[in-house]
């Protein structure tokens, strides 16, 4: 094997004066198209863990928190999350009388349900 000192490629000036000016460009655009691209895989999962979790409420209360019979069932979509949640917390502590809520609610944790309250809850 020949070992050699030359260089791998031949800088000049002007090469060296565009990597000075470049390379820092560079680096920001690509630093922020990759923060920019895990901010947004993280906030579609968020929203995609949310909508699975709200999917059982569907059934009574509608896919947007609207539900088919407003008379009958509340509409989440039209309370805020943190009173939505609050509401949730007490049907799982058993502070809030209920016929089904009591047991669905015990089946999830307080992240959970604050994710459910977040999706749900007035926008």
């Amino acid at each position: 094997m020949i070992r050699t000192n030359a260089p791998v490629f031949k800088t000049t000036s002007v090469s060296a004066a565009l990597i000075k000016v470049a390379m820092p460009g560079l680096c920001f655009v690509t630093m922020t198209t990759i923060l920019l691209s895990t901010s947004f895989a993280q906030t579609s999962a968020d929203h995609l863990n949310q909508s699975l979790l709200a999917a059982s409420c569907a059934n009574c209360h509608g896919t947007d928190g609207k539900p088919a019979s407003p008379a009958v069932m509340p509409a989440l979509s039209e309370q805020k999350p943190e009173d939505l949640l609050a509401q949730l917390l007490a049907y799982r502590n058993g502070t809030q009388a209920g016929t089904i809520m009591p047991q669905i609610a015990k089946g999830y944790s307080e992240e959970q349900l604050k994710a459910i309250a977040q999706y749900l809850g007035k926008k």
